[in-house]
């Protein structure tokens, strides 16, 4: 492996839109946005509404630490986004239960997101800086 190719793996994200964490929770938000859509309309302002709103707080507090200096300011946001996961995975459990749409490709999606935002942080927690 030459020292270009090594450059190329290793390359450190300039903008929080280089994180795969970040492209991957925003993937899960237009998921979110596309199931919610379609709840029955006296879901407008209650669940479609929550829902979106833990959804959106995962990438945003991705974005929001990426630029906070230190290890405990970036790691309290990506906190703050893994607890908009679990709330999302409830939200998709109670979902599922009302019958309002299938909701096992947003479930995989949300899965992956929380690998990769685990392993996010224990490379934040476990960095030099």
């Amino acid at each position: 492996m030459n020292a270009s190719h090594s450059m190329a793996i290793s390359k450190p994200a300039r903008t929080f839109q280089d994180l795969l964490v970040w492209q991957k929770a925003h993937r899960f938000v237009l998921g979110v946005y596309a199931l919610t859509a379609a709840f029955p309309k006296q879901e407008t302002y209650g669940l479609s509404l929550q829902m979106r709103r833990a959804a959106v707080s995962i990438p945003a507090n991705i974005a929001e630490g990426f630029r906070r200096r230190g290890k405990p300011d970036k790691a309290r946001f990506m906190n703050i986004a893994e607890g908009s996961v679990e709330e999302c995975r409830y939200f998709l459990i109670l979902v599922k239960d009302l019958g309002y749409g299938d909701t096992e490709r947003l479930a995989a999606s949300l899965e992956e997101v929380s690998r990769l935002l685990n392993a996010y942080v224990a490379a934040i927690l476990t960095s030099g800086s």
